[in-house]
């Protein structure tokens, strides 16, 4: 049987670091496909957790392992689709001696598929519930139809023939309804049962709106009352949840992700640094070049030089161009 995530209270376990990867999807068609013998898992679980920036459908193509979540572990095998749903700290392993290959869709439907499930779209409501809170393995037994259309959304995508854009948001639409299908059927079995063994962490995703709010505004000024009001809790508890689930406090990880932003636009731009220091939130220049080499050790003007000069990267809050080899693997 094909189970969501929506993980049940556990007993206290070892905190884990965890890592936010933004990918920066194309505007006109916000959708990539990452494939390729890269894409081995390595058999040894990290140590850190991450969550993205948007949807995740991973395909197995070999081999078996398991993925863990906040608190859940779940085993997969060839054939079997993942839906991670974006905030939703997770990590992937393979089994013992083995190394599973992958290929990788991130995607936003709700922006590719704008003109079919606007606000006008009947199921709108459960659409984007589900697109925040979905979490599943899927097994080819069980529901053969969406290894199928994941595999053909890949094909298209890595052969780019004539209309494939098209081609693909039709498949993606039906995928997407698909698994509204699914995601609604069991939604309905889980408020039969409260020991249910499903949908990942409410407490990871009470932050969600949070997380979500940031991602889209940190440009602005904002208090942590507002992002508090937006989870429904107070700004007391807001701030303990969380540091709970991010290991950091609200306050760190909006001058991080402007940090990250900003990173981005001095290495694929020529704005002069007070500019951008603007343009990702910052008050001044000071505070700026301050939050910068604190989180960088380098200055603004250090860091695009050596960008331009040595190629580095900052992949780990840019998203993966190849697969992770865990820190422990040294």
């Amino acid at each position: 049987m094909t189970k969501l995530c929506y993980n049940p209270p556990m007993a206290r376990t070892k905190r884990r670091v965890i890592e936010y990867r933004d990918y920066n999807l194309p505007a006109d068609m916000p959708i990539i496909l990452l494939s390729g013998d890269n894409w081995h898992i390595s058999d040894i679980s990290s140590d850190t957790l991450h969550f993205h920036n948007c949807l995740e459908i991973g395909y197995c193509h070999t081999d078996s392992g398991f993925i863990e979540y906040a608190d859940q572990k779940q085993a997969f095998k060839a054939g079997d689709v993942t839906i991670i749903s974006r905030n939703v700290p997770h990590t992937t392993y393979s089994s013992k001696g083995q190394s599973s290959l992958w290929s990788y869709l991130f995607l936003i439907p709700e922006d590719l598929l704008f003109y079919y499930v606007g606000n006008s779209f009947p199921h709108a409501t459960s659409f984007r519930e589900m697109l925040d809170n979905i979490c599943i393995i899927i097994h080819p037994e069980d529901n053969p139809d969406i290894p199928m259309f994941v595999k053909e959304i890949m094909k298209e995508m890595s052969e780019k023939r004539s209309n494939w854009q098209f081609i693909v948001c039709g498949l993606i639409m039906s995928l997407m309804m698909r698994l509204l299908r699914i995601y609604r059927d069991e939604r309905t079995l889980t408020s039969e049962k409260d020991d249910y063994e499903g949908v990942i962490s409410r407490r990871a995703l009470v932050i969600s709106p949070a997380l979500s709010y940031i991602r889209t505004n940190y440009m602005y000024d904002f208090s942590i009352n507002e992002l508090a009001e937006m989870c429904h809790l107070s700004q007391t508890h807001f701030r303990r949840t969380f540091h709970e689930i991010m290991q950091t406090s609200p306050l760190d990880f909006l001058n991080t992700y402007r940090i990250e932003q900003a990173c981005i636009k001095l290495r694929l731009t020529n704005e002069p640094i007070l500019n951008i220091s603007e343009q990702v939130g910052f008050q001044s220049v000071s505070s700026f070049n301050r939050h910068f080499l604190h989180m960088m050790n380098l200055k603004p003007s250090d860091y695009r030089k050596q960008y331009t000069s040595e190629k580095s990267t900052i992949h780990k809050y840019l998203g993966w161009i190849s697969a992770e080899v865990p820190k422990n693997t040294k």
